[in-house]
């Protein structure tokens, strides 16, 4: 496997906050504890000690014990669920939405990234001991963004009427979506997707996506946590009754929008009044406060004393958004770093307000590593067109006209000429302006007039010259289409099976394993 790395910040392909994010954390010192690096993890080690008591790491590693019951994993695995019990073991945190057959390839780089950025940190700090975790998101309520994933020009989609937390699906209709997606690897009896297919199942989709992960990634150590889970909402609830009760993160996040418009920064959320749905079956709605009366869609007006007893008794009916969402993770979990993609962190800097406020260690926040795969058929295809990797991060079109300017029979090269022509603009000017300075605005008029006839003509020609070159100036919309898919990140279009057309899994999973370069900031392109 070959690799390259390329500047984000030159590709075009990332927001100015995800490079901000990437390269310049020292710049936003004002919206995060401290500024990412392999050294910052020993000052959040001794902060997240101190904050982290005993008797959470005893409800942490009861919950996920018993969440374990209902699946076989390895050794390591259950090692690592055991050690977060020591007060000297610690969290590397990414999540994800529960996307069917995993969703867009970059859910599977969130996770080889937060295994080895553990991995990593525990030759950097061999006293502590790092524990990759995957936060699943099964409380969120969007299924339209998780129900369809494409695979080789076919897209699969789950058609289903449920509403509410869609980690509480009923998996039963997604069997007919699963026996479609099984028949593409038909013509490989031992496949190893079927190993996973057959994993893919449980009650509920956040049941059968924790079985799913937990097949994939279980040699590598990485231990799930569900947050839809009654203990450690109990153990989040005065939290909960601070946001009932004071609408606390509203006013934090408020305040740090406003200061981050400001400067300039755009804003990826914006906080409700009340942070927190209501979860029902068939439900996930808004919390709202309407003239000092409760008001929950789908279940009517409360009132202060029956919310608050209800909290009490069934904390589990109580779901963070996306603005109380990381402080539940962080709150719960001995964590250090979180990552994500550029947008989801760009989130994060809105909340430092809210874990300040009931004095929870704001973790380290990186960008997880993008990659892209450069298959056999695009690598033949550059090299037949002589094209480099770093120059497919131009334009489609300026890259086409540059190939057969480079390329042509007849001598394209326009330098001469517009060399020749800027002398005659000039020479022209000057002898106007000694005759009669009042057609100076006459003679510019002219000029430009001529300068757009023979732009014309120049693009004639390079038109003309372009059919000799049809063949392959198609050859380098086929390789961008592969590489950049309408016109963006191949990592947010591709789907992870879209390698295992061999029906192999294990051998490409290694593969972006191996590529995941976790105190990397730069896009990897890897060739396979």
């Amino acid at each position: 496997m070959q690799t390259a790395h390329f500047n984000r910040e030159q590709t075009g392909l990332f927001t100015e906050i995800s490079n901000r994010l990437s390269y310049h954390q020292n710049g936003l010192t004002d919206y995060i504890h401290e500024p990412f690096s392999e050294e910052a993890f020993k000052q959040q080690i001794e902060l997240k000690k101190k904050h982290f008591s005993a008797s959470q790491r005893e409800l942490l590693v009861k919950v996920l014990q018993n969440k374990y019951t209902t699946v076989s994993t390895t050794d390591l695995v259950k090692s690592n669920i055991e050690s977060l019990a020591d007060e000297n073991t610690f969290t590397i945190t990414t999540g994800h939405q529960l996307s069917i057959f995993t969703g867009p390839i970059y859910f599977i780089y969130k996770i080889f990234h937060v295994i080895r950025l553990a991995e990593d940190l525990k030759k950097k700090y061999p006293a502590s001991h790092f524990v990759p975790v995957f936060w699943m998101a099964s409380e969120d309520h969007d299924f339209e963004e998780v129900q369809s994933v494409a695979l080789f020009n076919k897209t699969f989609k789950w058609e289903t009427e449920q509403k509410g937390a869609v980690g509480r699906f009923s998996t039963e209709s997604f069997e007919e979506v699963k026996a479609e997606f099984r028949s593409l690897f038909a013509n490989h009896p031992d496949n190893e997707v079927d190993d996973f297919l057959n994993h893919y199942n449980g009650k509920n989709l956040g049941e059968a996506t924790f079985n799913a992960i937990n097949h994939l990634f279980k040699k590598y150590g990485l231990v799930i946590v569900d947050g839809d889970d009654a203990a450690l909402k109990k153990s989040f609830s005065l939290v909960l009754h601070q946001e009932l009760t004071t609408q606390f993160s509203f006013l934090k996040v408020t305040e740090t929008s406003e200061k981050l418009q400001n400067e300039g920064i755009k804003l990826q959320i914006n906080p409700r009044e009340i942070n927190l749905f209501y979860l029902d079956k068939n439900l996930r709605s808004r919390i709202q406060l309407q003239d000092h009366v409760y008001f929950i869609e789908g279940k009517g007006t409360v009132s202060k004393a029956d919310l608050i007893t209800e909290l009490n008794d069934h904390p589990e009916r109580f779901s963070p958004n996306v603005v109380l969402r990381p402080v539940y993770q962080e709150f719960v979990l001995p964590n250090l770093c979180y990552l994500g993609g550029g947008g989801e962190m760009a989130y994060w800097l809105q909340l430092k307000g809210v874990f300040d406020a009931i004095n929870c260690p704001y973790p380290l926040i990186q960008v997880r590593n993008s990659i892209l795969i450069v298959d056999s058929v695009s690598e033949n295809k550059m090299k037949k067109t002589g094209l480099e990797l770093s120059q497919l991060f131009e334009d489609t079109d300026d890259l086409k006209r540059k190939y057969v300017l480079d390329n042509s029979e007849q001598e394209l090269d326009f330098t001469e000429l517009d060399n020749h022509y800027a002398l005659f603009a000039e020479k022209l000017v000057q002898q106007v302006k000694q005759i009669d300075p009042n057609l100076d605005s006459y003679i510019q008029a002219e000029l430009t007039r001529m300068e757009k006839q023979v732009s014309s003509i120049k693009q004639k020609l390079i038109k003309t010259e372009k059919g000799k070159h049809d063949q392959v100036l198609q050859q380098i919309d086929q390789i961008k289409n592969r590489l950049f898919p309408n016109g963006g990140m191949q990592e947010r279009s591709i789907n992870f099976f879209s390698l295992c057309s061999d029906g192999k899994v294990d051998a490409h999973l290694n593969t972006i394993y191996e590529a995941i370069s976790p105190f990397e900031n730069d896009l990897i392109a890897i060739s396979v």
